[in-house]
């Protein structure tokens, strides 16, 4: 079985993210690090060349594929912030609807810039979906 390409590794958080170029989106990430480090009680994490992850979840795929990955994490993008909602978006239609100007994929909330949403409703959203993740993946 192929290995993931993306794996933790000991590389600096800090280091990564004070070479993020857009002085603006540098800040959002900061910001997202203190969210995402209170939603799980976990330090930051580099997880491949570009994403900060927090705390680890076990899965297994029906195909009897298994693996280790992070509980919520971000990457700043060119075009936008991805931040990864493990739990989904499916239980989340409230928290989405006063979430302000974002886009979703399967896992994947993708943001602007945070002066787009709700932070309030943002930091309800990371913390429900690792709650969901700790309690259906223990």
């Amino acid at each position: 079985m192929a290995e993931l390409k993306t794996q933790e590794h000991d590389g600096s958080v800090d280091a990564f993210l004070a070479s993020v170029e857009d002085p603006r989106k540098q800040e959002d990430c900061r910001t997202l690090l203190k969210i995402m480090q209170a939603a799980t009680g976990a330090e930051a994490r580099m997880w491949g060349d570009n994403i900060v992850g927090f705390g680890h979840y076990h899965y297994t795929y029906a195909s009897g594929r298994e693996g280790d990955w992070f509980l919520t994490g971000f990457a700043p993008r060119k075009q936008n912030l991805t931040l990864y909602i493990m739990a989904g978006f499916d239980n989340y239609d409230a928290l989405l609807s006063r979430l302000g100007k974002h886009s979703t994929g399967k896992s994947c909330l993708y943001i602007k810039r945070l002066s787009d949403v709700d932070l309030d409703a943002l930091q309800a959203l990371v913390k429900a979906s690792v709650e969901h993740m700790q309690a259906t993946n223990p």
